[in-house]
Order: C-alpha cells, then structure tokens, then sequence
C-alpha cells in the first residue's frame, strides 16, 4: 500500500502506519485556522478596548508600544499553538485530533519539542507564495506526504490507529507470558538474527509451537536436539545450563526471530 509505512525498532518490533495525505491535513489545518482566527480578533479586540480605557486615544492614534505588544502576542499565539499542541499533546493540534490524525518522528517515537518547533518555523516557507503553496506542491509529490518542515525535522503525519481488540492468545504465547520470557532477558544483535536461515527458522517454530504438548523425556530430547542446531548459529553455549534454562533461551530466540520473519514477509 502506497500510504503504508513501516517501521523497525531497536527492539525488532514492528509497527505500521497509515501516512496522513493532503486531504485529511488540509482539514486539519482549516479547523486550526479557524481556532487561531477566532483568537486573533479577541486579542485585537481586547488590546483596542484596553488602549481606549487607558490611553483615550482612537483607533488612528495607538501608541506604537501597544502595536508592538499585540504583533508579538499574535506571533507568540499562531506559532505557539503549533508548537506547544504538538510537543506536548501526543503531536495533535485540535485539527489534527477532529481529522484523526498526529505528527510523529520518522522512527515511529512521539515527537519532540525540538521537531515540533523545526517543522512549525519552516511553515514559513511553506506557506510561501501564498496559501501554502509549496507546502501543498511537496505533500502531493513527496513518497511519504511530507512538506518541507517534516522534511528537515524529520517527522511524518499518520493516521491515528484505532485501538483493536485484545487477540486471543496461542497456547505458547500464554506459556512464555506464564513464565515471564522476554526478548531482552537474551539480547541478541542483527547480525545472530541474520545468520538464521529459513530452514532453521521453521524448526524452531514448529518447536516453541510443540514443546509445551509434550511430555517430559521428549520435551528434553527435543530441546536439546534444537539446541544443538541453533546456539552453534548464534555462538551460544550449552555448558553449565540445566534443560529448563536452554528451554527457556529457545523460546526467548523464538520470540526475537518471530519478530524478524514476520517484519520481512
């Protein structure tokens, strides 16, 4: 799928992102507008009354301090909304949590204020010549629907994934969560992952999916016999550990390798 993006982290899970297109954000944008529209008139209107109570004066003769502060306070507010909405609320302005949508890293991670502020200040540019000209150009080209600002801040806009039902676990799911296994209990590098075929992948699957049905003495045989095939691959040593332990590390390997195949079909 073109707006499919996917994305590896360091701890070999996968995650899968539907891209934000130009639609969804102009919608976005068009609700934040008319949020930043509304609060530009009431600060231009609470500083005229202000300087009418206290100054006297008519609307021809504001004192140029007073044009100051309100310029600025109207920087602060359009620029601060982006910036602020996105760093702190999960990278959703209330456009982009109406439309469904958030900016997040390139890597899959939250956004950071440092990102949140690069790819807001380049808006700039990207409203260049006037209603957003090249912003819209590089969203309707880019692979990944980017403008200019996510492009240097190194940020995507995706879709909000809609939370799933809890998947009924498999038997061997329940039993490594019933003995607490995990990946990082056996950290292994890209390079031990690679190493293991396709061949050696299924013997271990069909291993962590039988080895819980069997009875004692074949669990044993079989667990050292699988062992035998895949700590070579992986530089592992068998001395001084017990069956229950190697056990415990095939299933651990199976749970990082599960990890791996499942991402590169």
């Amino acid at each position: 799928m073109d707006n499919q993006y996917d994305v590896k982290t360091p701890e070999y899970v996968s995650l899968q992102f539907e891209l934000a297109g130009l639609g969804s954000r102009s919608l976005a944008f068009m609700i934040d507008q008319c949020i930043l529209t509304v609060a530009n008139i009431l600060i231009a209107l609470i500083t005229f009354f202000i300087v009418m109570v206290l100054g006297n004066v008519n609307t021809e003769s504001l004192p140029v301090i007073v044009i100051a502060v309100m310029v600025l306070l109207l920087f602060v507010v359009n620029f601060g909304y982006y910036v602020f909405s996105e760093a702190f609320f999960a990278g959703k302005t209330i456009g982009k949590k109406l439309t469904g949508i958030r900016v997040i890293q390139e890597n899959g991670h939250g956004i950071t204020f440092l990102s949140s502020f690069i790819r807001n200040f380049l808006r700039l540019i990207d409203s260049l010549p006037a209603g957003y000209v090249i912003g819209i150009l590089f969203i309707y080209g880019h692979p990944k629907h980017k403008r200019l600002g996510d492009i240097v801040a190194g940020t995507i806009v995706v879709h909000e994934r809609k939370a799933k039902k809890a998947k009924k676990q498999t038997p061997i799911e329940r039993e490594m969560a019933k003995r607490d296994l995990h990946a990082s209990q056996l950290p292994l590098s890209e390079w031990d992952l690679k190493v293991i075929t396709d061949k050696e992948w299924n013997i271990l699957r069909t291993y962590a999916n039988r080895v819980i049905t069997l009875n004692e003495t074949e669990r044993h045989n079989m667990t050292k016999r699988i062992a035998e095939i895949i700590y070579p691959k992986l530089g592992l040593s068998m001395e001084n550990k017990g069956i229950s332990q190697i056990e415990d590390e095939l299933l651990i390997i199976y749970i990082q390798l599960k990890d791996e195949w499942e991402f590169d079909m």
